[in-house]
């Protein structure tokens, strides 16, 4: 035994061992495979942000020293007070209503056999760049009802409910025996007769947008007791072909014209012309004038400016919510595919309706699961560009400016890489508390 440990003494003391991570791998090991990732995020990352804050604090050449000069301009320059007042409405209302969406889809998608289907549609936005999204949604918001198919379904919905005008061109000629009566409406510069007939020649329409039921236009005949007439359009192709005044054989009556008869400014009778242009009117018409309404010729209904100024920056939120709104459905679905069903049809057995069940059992149990949507969505938004950039025209891209656009217009168009330094490093100090907010439910999830 006393040799024993004297063999031992003569040993010395126990190397000591590497020491290893909590996952078995040694340390050195460890820390050159992350040296790789943490060069580039030191390059990509650490380094940007450091730089930034220290060119923010620099004038435009980058040799003098402005000190927080730049930082003043962000709330003196109207261009970024405006992308600033532009970014609250982005995170007040973007977030709300994609995760609003996105939590009606996920429920509603659960109860129908086509389910998996619909959720893939809703999905497949996500797919498209936001580079191709603003390219579509710049079609999609064209004015033009022809080409942009907001305006199409818009124009469409207000036809259906208030006519358009035929004639939104039309006006009188030369030696016309009409004049104009204030607010676009045209009047007989003579009071008509019973027993006569009467012209009410028009000029200024296309022959292509002649209405469909327009039919050649025929001189009226008179009538004893009432009053006759024919309105057309007097115009016959050709240099000096055809009467002035006079119904000639390749003219087209205006189908549909309505015309009325005015005497002491009241309105004593009125009627719509026939395809030929032709019309009658009762013997309470004898002695007044007629008179062509203002809405025989009204402008078409053209739709919305959905581009311009005021319209802008709800549009653009529009195409971003068509984008994430199914990024939000999908995470929700699969919170809600957690939630207990038992809960559920236990508030059914109490007598709770869907709405009842919906407000106060589903939406509770997954207000974890919309916090994180939204708060991520809230981060996104604060640094929306693309979208903006590409579908804002130029004329309304002041309006629709945001923080990330003004830094690239600092930068880049106007050559103030201060302030686009300082306008850089305040956006990062607004995406801080959301994401330290994010992280902090995250780990109180998972501790649960």
């Amino acid at each position: 035994m006393t040799s024993a440990t004297a063999a031992g003494a003569s040993r010395g003391p126990a190397a000591p061992k590497s020491r290893k991570s909590v996952t078995g791998t040694r340390r050195t090991v460890a820390a050159l495979f992350l040296l790789p990732a943490l060069v580039l995020l030191g390059a990509l990352v650490v380094y940007p942000i450091g730089y930034s804050l220290i060119r923010s604090l620099y004038d435009q050449s980058g040799d003098g020293f402005a000190g927080f000069d730049n930082y003043q301009a962000l709330f003196t320059d109207d261009g970024i007070r405006t992308a600033l007042k532009n970014n609250i409405i982005w995170v007040v209302f973007a977030p709300t209503v994609a995760t609003a969406l996105g939590l009606i889809f996920a429920v509603l998608t659960e109860r129908v056999r086509w389910g998996t289907a619909f959720k893939l549609v809703v999905f497949m936005p996500m797919a498209i760049s936001m580079l191709a999204a603003g390219i579509i949604f710049r079609l999609v918001y064209d004015q033009d009802p022809d080409k942009g198919v907001a305006n199409a379904v818009w124009v469409g919905v207000h036809d259906t409910f208030a006519e358009s005008s035929a004639f939104p061109k039309a006006h009188p000629g030369r030696e016309s025996p009409l004049e104009a009566a204030g607010g676009g409406a045209f009047i007989t510069k003579d009071p008509v007769s019973a027993g006569r007939t009467v012209v009410l020649p028009l000029v200024g329409v296309a022959p292509d947008l002649m209405p469909d039921g327009a039919e050649k236009a025929v001189p009226a005949k008179p009538e004893d007791g009432k009053i006759t007439g024919t309105t057309w359009q007097d115009f016959t192709r050709g240099k000096g072909v055809g009467k002035l005044n006079g119904v000639d054989g390749s003219e087209l009556g205006y189908a549909g014209m309505r015309i009325e008869a005015v005497r002491d400014g009241e309105v004593v009778a009125r009627t719509t012309a026939s395809g030929d242009g032709t019309f009658t009117l009762p013997a309470a018409a004898d002695g007044a004038q007629l008179r062509l309404p203002a809405d025989n010729f009204k402008e078409p209904y053209n739709g919305l400016n959905w581009l311009g100024p005021s319209l802008v920056t709800p549009a653009i939120i529009g195409s971003y919510v068509w984008m994430w709104a199914g990024f939000a459905m999908v995470l929700i679905a699969a919170g809600l595919a957690g939630v207990p069903r038992e809960l559920l049809e236990a508030a059914r057995v109490d007598g709770a309706n869907e709405w009842q069940v919906f407000r106060r059992v589903t939406v509770p149990l997954l207000a974890p699961v919309l916090a994180v949507v939204a708060v991520t969505l809230m981060i996104n938004v604060l640094k929306v560009f693309d979208l903006v950039f590409i579908i804002a025209p130029g004329s309304s891209q002041d309006d629709a400016n945001v923080l990330a656009l003004e830094l690239y217009r600092k930068g880049f168009a106007s050559d103030q890489p201060g302030i686009a330094s300082a306008i850089a490093v305040f956006l990062l100090l607004l995406v801080i508390p959301v994401m330290w907010f994010n992280v902090r439910r995250l780990r109180r999830e998972v501790r649960r």
